[in-house]
């Protein structure tokens, strides 16, 4: 046991053991930016998967932008709306939560609206997104991606509830389909 712990004792002095690098830098190399480049956010995984979300990926308009973000969540809203909602068990419970995730989004719309209005920041670089989408630095860029987010959040949870309202049709489609 005391030759293993020599032999870690004299790997801390090494500088070639990979072990005894550091792995956390600051940002850029400027210790004044406040921002840390880690092997988590400076991967190359990590910038690729960010930089493909809706929110960072280039060329897109604001409105595109919150079309993809709202039919996302107005897609995912609507099933504990439906589950859990007082009226689940009668025959206006699906409509119901449906009226409930399109109200959350207006809710969310109405949200991103007041934020417009309060002259938001641009957009920062960061290690992960070096290069920030700038049609989100003023209130009309901002007033666009909360238009989007109601259109793409409203039909994200209508295309949701005409799915699960349907779901016995295409069931029946499809074991037609497999005989």
């Amino acid at each position: 046991m005391a030759n293993l712990v020599d032999r870690i004792e004299r790997s801390n002095t090494n500088p070639n053991d990979p072990r005894n690098r550091e792995v956390v830098h600051a940002a850029w190399n400027d210790p004044q930016i406040g921002n840390l480049e880690t092997p988590i956010n400076a991967s190359g995984f990590s910038r690729a998967l960010i930089n493909n979300l809706p929110a960072y990926r280039q060329g897109l308009s604001p409105l595109r932008r919150g079309i993809e973000v709202g039919l996302a969540h107005g897609y995912w809203l609507l099933g504990p709306f439906i589950t859990f909602n007082p009226l689940r068990d009668t025959e206006v419970g699906s409509i119901t939560g449906l009226l409930g995730a399109i109200g959350t989004v207006l809710i969310a719309t109405l949200s991103l609206s007041l934020y417009a209005a309060s002259n938001p920041p641009g957009p920062i670089a960061t290690v992960t997104v070096p290069s920030p989408p700038k049609a989100l630095n003023n209130a009309e860029g901002w007033n666009e991606y909360s238009t989007g987010f109601f259109l793409g959040g409203v039909g994200g949870a209508v295309f949701a509830y005409a799915l699960l309202t349907n779901i016995e049709l295409f069931q029946k489609y499809l074991s037609f389909v497999a005989q």
